[in-house]
């Protein structure tokens, strides 16, 4: 048995397992199966490995991103200069095991956009490791990217409080990288000025559950082009079947 699977918490939200294990099935891999593992904490990380001899592969979702990588024994190149995690690969041999975390998120990304991208300049709404990939990717295409954060202060970020009606006129694209509008909290949306958006602007949530968030519906009232996050679910979920399948062989 093959086994691969996601870690996160809370994982109610997730469409992972389903997109694995229809591709599975599809290709006539009975031998394969695709779990979701939630966890509260990563301290069971590699309890989780351990227990499960048929694990060979694991996606990350918030809030570990980031957090995994202090779990793992090295990186590829993109997940480093990202830092942040979705994909691990786990290389067995006998009892003893390998862990190498990878970065599909940006590659994703960047293939879910449209092309030419109507804008120069981002406002990426969070901190955490799916706005850093999504930073990489628009950097990679030479977008200018500011984030923006609850409260810490660092270089080329903003507080949601520094957050002007001029400075969305300025960011022709806003992109909500956090879980703020995400199934069950379907009520909620980041707290930005929505008043300045017009129909040059571009609104992309990286949420996919629901289809369309609070966020977007903001959007949507002020004729913006609007995106979620499935296009990009899909294309992340295929980087990582590749590096699954990779490994295999």
């Amino acid at each position: 048995m093959f086994l691969y699977g996601l870690i996160g918490y809370p994982l109610g939200h997730s469409k992972s397992a389903i997109l694995f294990n229809q591709r599975f099935r599809k290709e006539g891999k009975t031998n394969h199966e695709y779990r979701l593992f939630s966890m509260a904490d990563l301290n069971g990380f590699h309890a989780l490995i351990d227990s499960q001899p048929g694990l060979f592969g694991l996606n990350v979702t918030t809030p570990y991103k980031t957090k995994i990588i202090a779990f793992l024994d090295e990186l590829d190149e993109t997940a480093q200069r990202i830092g942040a995690v979705n994909t691990i690969t786990i290389f067995r041999d006998g009892k003893t095991y390998r862990t190498c975390g990878h970065n599909t998120d940006a590659g994703g990304f960047l293939q879910s956009l449209p092309q030419p991208l109507p804008f120069s300049k981002a406002l990426v709404l969070g901190t955490g490791g799916a706005a850093k990939a999504v930073a990489h990717a628009l950097r990679s295409l030479n977008i200018d990217c500011c984030f923006v954060s609850r409260s810490a202060h660092a270089e080329n970020t903003l507080t949601y409080g520094e957050i002007t009606p001029e400075t969305i006129e300025g960011c022709k694209c806003i992109i909500n990288a956090t879980p703020v509008g995400m199934y069950p909290h379907i009520d909620a949306l980041p707290p930005i000025p929505y008043e300045p958006l017009s129909p040059a602007h571009f609104l992309i949530d990286l949420v996919y559950n629901p289809p369309q968030t609070r966020f977007l519906k903001q959007g949507v009232i002020k004729n913006c082009t609007t995106m979620n996050g499935s296009s990009m679910l899909v294309h992340q979920a295929d980087l990582a079947y590749s590096l699954f399948q990779e490994q295999e062989h």
